[in-house]
């Protein structure tokens, strides 16, 4: 499993909830999703995203999402959730998830998002702040 989290320099673990299954007895798609929300908190947290908020009103926005289903997951297993960001664009970044389950020692989906910087106060996008750029790839480059 380590060759498939190292990719990742975020990497959060979580147990998989019965409560997560559906009728299909496998863990309901939309919870994808919200497995791709903590990792992708946990990223924006390492990069103080939520000061650069306060201090400019400038952060990000998710304007894309979507999920390849490889695997399904099922109760009990235990999960560990990896984000990085592949791409920095002028408006937005690229954000690459996987969410790897321990039983099968396998990758079960796989997902991306676009994330523009959004400035709040101007209710419009904006270019990617240069400090936000640096924390990523300083993030990211501490990764490898």
């Amino acid at each position: 499993m380590d060759n498939i989290t190292s990719k990742y320099p975020v990497l959060i673990t979580l147990p998989v909830a019965w409560g997560e299954m559906d009728a299909f007895q496998h863990v309901n798609n939309i919870v994808y999703f919200r497995y791709f929300e903590s990792a992708r908190i946990v990223y924006f947290e390492k990069i103080d995203v939520l000061e650069q908020m306060a201090n400019t009103g400038i952060g990000p926005i998710l304007a894309s999402t979507q999920c390849k289903f490889k695997i399904p997951l099922t109760y009990p297993d235990t999960i560990s959730i990896g984000a990085k960001v592949s791409k920095i664009e002028e408006y937005s970044f690229i954000m690459e998830y996987a969410v790897i389950s321990h039983k099968h020692n396998k990758i079960a989906a796989e997902g991306e998002a676009v994330i523009v910087a959004y400035d709040y106060k101007e209710k419009k996008k904006t270019t990617v702040p240069n400090v936000l750029k640096e924390k990523i790839l300083s993030l990211e480059k501490s990764h490898l």
